[in-house]
């Protein structure tokens, strides 16, 4: 059984083409010749974002929506050899995505151009190749010169693995599987199977394929074999199914995975072996109480999120995407959207591993633009590819729950031209037809039910964006439809900043809109109370307490989980990134996380959040906040009682005026009575020496993995300073090297690729990236007048 398996396994290989690709920023005549000459060209390994090296610059002609950073045209090149027994396999390049207007050469032969920058696709080398020691070269032109293209970061380049994968002529082709569940018991489910089998020979060929089943644990569940014919150059679909006893249900809480293997007989020969994960799960949404997970009832709690990955610009990172949905997890949040555009696949695998549900976008815009060079350029060429290949690609994700085919497009409000309509339904029979198990909604901030897309026939699920005031009234004006709440909030927020008093709030105007409303602080720092909004959006626990009110809102995704390059509404330059997240760029919790998780969290883990910081000057009154899961809260200032505080509502801050004191301030929480948790903060010394925590201190020694480490100065006691802003400089040592800064401060032009930083109300981060030889690292951090710190970092 090992022997045969083996040698299945050896009629495809599928081999990581990341590593050492040449490249130049800047357009170069005759680069895609295999003949070229590139060796004073850089060196380096993929993904790779060009646009993250760049210095921040208003001239940038991406502008602050597009982070402040710079674009143009780049060019990579990467030479290689095949070996002689590879002749008479079918040989393919994958990119999982380059942004954007990538054109590819195989030794001098034009491959094709992809515009969209989100797309995955592949081409087939095999017609131009070479082998025994002859030389192969590759090369990739990107251009991201027109600008402004996105109303967000995009980043630049090769940003996404790619891979060489090498087949038999009679191979499963590209996502060439689709494995449903169509029905779901405890008992049992049914699994179909539809498989698609591409001959890239003239010959008819007639094939076996046997595809077996098997539980996580690598045991056999379920097997069938079918026979076949697949006439010459041509594809067929072949349909199987099985039945898995007593199936073990993908959810939230246990994420559990089975796997598809297919393997194809051609005679007497293995041809091909394909292995598919899936999940066996059943879910509905019900126009009045919302959305169901194998019978279960589940409020979808999300956050919308961007696919940059802080300092390290939009070059994909899985330990870095990891860490991002950990965050969020520890919110309390179970729901991904990726806004505006298909994701990494990394993204997905790691959501169907860890239990989340995910909304999965296609497009920011359909034939009218946003931006001048955006994709509405591109739409009547290459959505319909577009969208279908996002969809072949993702459907077998049993985290991907829902469909999205735009998010607030032009089409929606005047539709003169009346094609709204016709292009919603186009967009979704695409994807029906595709995949009929999922919903299909569309992202919609026009909330009047005159709204065009909303009277297509083409939604499955009702997408609203904003206007919480009206949300109570969608089953008297769309009766009998089903709902979700694509995007709420657009709240501000800087973390760790805290203007008085506390109940003042402000609605502001977006940088394009220019003496209307109240406007943004001169310093372009918002306070970090639940105070600040932009005029379309509303204050976190406004929308918050009317989503968790009413059954009929399936799902909510807050606006936005976590601060992202670009966008940085209400301000212009120097901003250069958004302050909508919960969570700052860094990735440091901003105080209404803390709501969400007093409210998303189970309320047999008690949880109490005290703010602001303690480090005031005499005769201020400061406001006093708590977020906590608890029935009361008590607050004390040096033993002295400041009062009890207790929630009404599920959804709600308690506050105290507080006149300041040095000292200690305690808040104590009770459930009927007992004590269920407390939080202290206390006023500090001044700063006296660094401080360096890893998130991980072991980390794989594969060039990838990475620790990100927080750094912090404490005083004589111990204690972190919440307002130091030293400036800190970093060192490592051993097998690693320092691949990105960041405090969070949406104003920091500090490039993300320095070996400094300056603390942002107490905190930076500093990202560290293991090589591919084992040891340890040692990473020292010094600043002037403090003592230094280092840490160590196993690499293994």
């Amino acid at each position: 059984m090992l022997a045969l398996l083996l040698v299945l396994l050896a009629q495809r290989e599928t081999q990581s083409f990341d590593r050492g690709w040449r490249f130049h920023l800047g357009d170069v005549p005759r680069a895609q010749e295999p003949g070229f000459a590139d060796t004073a060209w850089r060196r380096l390994d993929l993904p790779h974002d060009w646009s993250i090296e760049g210095p921040f610059s208003e001239q940038n002609p991406a502008g602050v929506a597009g982070g402040a950073l710079p674009g143009g045209i780049g060019w990579y090149r990467k030479a290689f050899t095949l070996p002689a027994g590879d002749t008479g396999k079918v040989v393919f390049i994958e990119f999982d995505g380059i942004y954007r207007n990538s054109e590819v050469w195989i030794n001098g032969q034009y491959l094709g151009k992809r515009p969209y920058g989100y797309s995955s696709f592949r081409y087939e080398l095999t017609p131009h190749l070479r082998y025994g020691k002859q030389r192969n070269v590759i090369a990739v032109r990107v251009d991201n010169s027109q600008q402004p293209n996105s109303r967000w970061y995009s980043g630049s380049g090769i940003y996404r693995h790619v891979r060489l994968v090498k087949t038999n002529p009679v191979h499963v082709d590209q996502w060439g599987t689709y494995v449903t569940t169509p029905a779901v018991s405890a008992e049992s489910s049914q699994v179909t199977i539809r498989t698609t089998v591409r001959n890239e020979r003239q010959a008819a060929q007639p094939i076996a394929l046997r595809t077996t089943v098997y539980d996580s644990a690598g045991k056999e569940v379920a097997a069938v074999s079918a026979d076949g014919r697949v006439a010459g150059d041509s594809a067929v679909e072949m349909t199987q199914a099985v039945t898995i006893p007593n199936p073990v249900l993908w959810s939230l809480e246990r994420p559990y995975l089975y796997r598809v293997v297919s393997r194809l007989m051609c005679g007497a020969t293995a041809c091909d072996n394909y292995a598919t994960p899936f999940g066996v799960r059943s879910f509905i949404f019900k126009a009045d109480s919302g959305f169901y997970l194998n019978g279960k009832a589940v409020k979808i709690r999300g956050v919308c999120l961007h696919h940059d990955l802080g300092a390290l610009g939009a070059a994909v990172n899985t330990r870095a995407i990891e860490r991002q949905l950990q965050i969020m997890r520890a919110m309390g949040a179970n729901a991904i959207r990726t806004s505006h555009n298909p994701p990494a696949p990394e993204l997905l695998d790691l959501t169907d591993r860890m239990g989340f549900i995910v909304m999965d976008e296609a497009f920011d815009m359909w034939k009218k633009e946003k931006t001048k060079y955006d994709y509405h350029l591109d739409w009547d060429a290459w959505h319909v590819r577009d969208l279908s290949d996002m969809v072949l690609r993702d459907r077998n994700h049993p985290s991907v729950f829902i469909w999205s085919i735009g998010n607030e497009v032009m089409e929606q409000w005047a539709d003169s031209d009346k094609t709204a309509a016709p292009i919603a339904r186009e967009l979704a029979g695409i994807v029906h037809a595709l995949d009929p198990t999922r919903p299909v909604t569309q992202a919609a901030n026009n909330g009047s039910p005159a709204n065009p897309v909303f009277h297509a026939g083409a939604l499955d699920l009702l997408g609203h964006n904003y206007h919480h005031e009206v949300w109570k009234d969608f089953p008297t004006q769309y009766p009998g439809e089903k709902f979700i709440i694509t995007e709420a909030m657009s709240a501000l927020n800087s973390r760790g900043v805290y203007e008085q008093p506390s109940d003042s709030v402000a609605s502001y105007e977006t940088p394009y809109v220019k003496n209307h409303g109240p406007q943004p602080n001169k310093d372009y720092r918002l306070s970090s109370y639940d105070n600040r909004k932009a005029f379309w959006g509303s204050l976190h626990e406004e929308s918050l307490s009317l989503f968790e009110r009413y059954p009929f809102l399936s799902g909510m995704f807050i606006w936005q989980g976590i601060d992202y390059l670009g966008e940085p509404t209400p301000y212009e330059w120097p901003a250069r990134s958004s302050y909508f997240g919960v969570v700052d760029l860094a990735g440091f919790p901003k105080d209404p996380f803390y709501l969400y998780q007093s409210v998303w969290t189970r309320a047999d883990r008690p949880m109490l959040h005290l703010f602001p910081h303690w480090n005031w000057a005499a005769g201020d009154t400061v406001d006093v906040w708590v977020y906590t899961n608890a029935e009361q809260v008590e607050l004390y200032l040096n033993g002295a009682f400041q009062g009890v505080r207790r929630k009404e509502g599920k959804v709600s801050h308690l506050m105290w005026r507080v006149a300041y004191k040095r000292g200690t301030l305690r808040a104590v929480a009770r459930t009927a009575g007992l004590v269920t948790t407390s939080a202290v903060v206390t006023t500090t010394g001044k700063p006296a020496r660094i401080a360096l925590t890893p998130d991980r201190s072991r980390i794989r020694a594969n060039g990838d993995d990475l620790s990100f480490v927080t750094v912090t100065v404490r005083d004589q006691q111990g204690r972190a300073v919440p307002t130091a802003e030293p400036l800190i400089r970093f060192r490592v040592s051993g097998g690693a090297r320092i691949v990105g800064v960041d405090n969070g401060d949406q104003i920091s032009h500090t490039s993300f690729q320095a070996k400094q930083v300056r603390l942002f109300n107490g905190k930076a981060l500093v990202i560290v990236r293991a090589g591919r030889s084992q040891g340890t690292a040692t990473l020292t951090a010094e600043g002037k007048g403090l003592a230094p710190a280092t840490v160590r970092i196993a690499i293994k």
